[in-house]
């Protein structure tokens, strides 16, 4: 909660509080002893400022030691719920609730206790009730409650007890109940539309970093394939050998920057053209097997992907990256010998995954 926003509301709380304890001050006939409604006053007042100036803390805080709080986000700290008050607070606030009703009653004397001056009580400890309940002590505050109720009917019976107050306080009760779950609702729901809008701007980032992506593809490969088909065009189609060769390279090349490009740099283009001059077909495929990798790692990956293929002479080349937990990619050659009509595997080869760093 805002400081400010905290310090008005701790006002208001005082005033409305010291507003139900004047009636207390204003005696209308002879006590028994008006020291004891004095003190009563006295104790009132400065239990009920307790509860309301004790410092907040948020409840993740409260509840784990700072070694164990995650970093929040500015907006999730400032949405997270306050701790309780303390427990020996609460239980001196209910003290006070057993104490000062029936101080109060014996103090005003037999004649005096319907009087504004003896019944003020009802309504000041609803009211210190409410603000245990604002303070996240909801069942300490019922159990005052109930302990006013009871002292109530014991000292000036069932009808005074409803007509003079103690309605009141339950009602004042019941209210603060209900406006600290529909804040806590509205604080969790305020928590998941910035949660959401969070992930939406995250997945609008990454289309868009995407976006970019393909565009360098496209303008790459532009650049591959660009002056081959130029040349093709012109030609009509009519190329002679080292035109046909560029263009089955060029057409690899473009291949390779669509399907795989975590797995290229220039050291894997350089062998993968190799390859195919020597007259290989390579399918060069990456299906998202490099997820979570970082740079150093792909660059680790790339140089033993180049030192696999190069001198690699198989007619058919698969270069796959995979998804275990062990393996990064996986090359597989295979050619026919002898006239064969079956292709046979004549190079294998698992490139393994890095290790995290601990």
């Amino acid at each position: 909660m805002n400081r400010s926003v905290r310090w008005v509301l701790s006002a208001l709380g005082v005033a409305f509080t010291a507003y139900l304890a004047v009636g207390g001050m204003f005696w209308t006939r002879p006590v028994d002893v008006p020291v004891v409604l004095i003190l009563n006053l006295v104790v009132y007042l400065a239990v009920t400022g307790l509860c309301i100036f004790w410092p907040t803390r948020p409840m993740d805080a409260a509840a784990k030691p700072a070694a164990e709080v995650p970093a929040m986000s500015a907006v999730t700290a400032g949405m997270s719920r306050p701790a309780p008050l303390p427990l020996w607070i609460a239980l001196l606030a209910l003290a006070v609730t057993v104490v000062i009703p029936s101080a109060t009653w014996w103090a005003a004397g037999e004649e005096g206790r319907l009087q504004p001056f003896a019944t003020w009580s009802l309504g000041g400890l609803g009211a210190l009730m409410a603000v245990l309940v604002v303070r996240r002590r909801s069942i300490v505050a019922w159990s005052g409650i109930v302990v006013l109720f009871l002292q109530s009917v014991l000292w000036i019976g069932p009808e005074p007890t409803l007509s003079l107050g103690a309605v009141g306080s339950a009602i004042w009760v019941g209210g603060a109940q209900i406006i600290v779950l529909l804040i806590d609702r509205a604080a969790v729901e305020t928590a998941q539309l910035t949660a959401l809008q969070r992930e939406a701007s995250e997945w609008l980032a990454t289309q868009e970093g995407r976006r970019r992506e393909r565009r360098v593809r496209v303008q790459r490969a532009l650049a591959v394939a660009g002056p081959v088909l130029s040349r093709t065009i012109n030609a009509g189609g009519d190329l002679d050998d080292d035109e046909r060769l560029q263009a089955r390279l060029a057409e690899g090349r473009l291949r390779d920057e669509l399907r795989g490009p975590r797995l290229l740099d220039d050291a894997v283009r350089r062998v993968l053209e190799d390859v195919r001059r020597a007259g290989s077909h390579v399918t060069f495929l990456d299906e998202g097997g490099l997820d979570g990798l970082d740079e150093r790692e792909l660059a680790a990956i790339r140089a033993e992907l180049a030192d696999v293929l190069d001198g690699a002479r198989s007619e058919r080349l698969y270069i796959r990256t995979s998804t275990h937990p062990d393996t990064a990619v996986t090359v597989v050659g295979r050619s026919r010998h002898d006239d064969d009509a079956d292709e046979t595997v004549d190079l294998w080869r698992e490139i393994a995954r890095p290790r995290p760093r601990l």
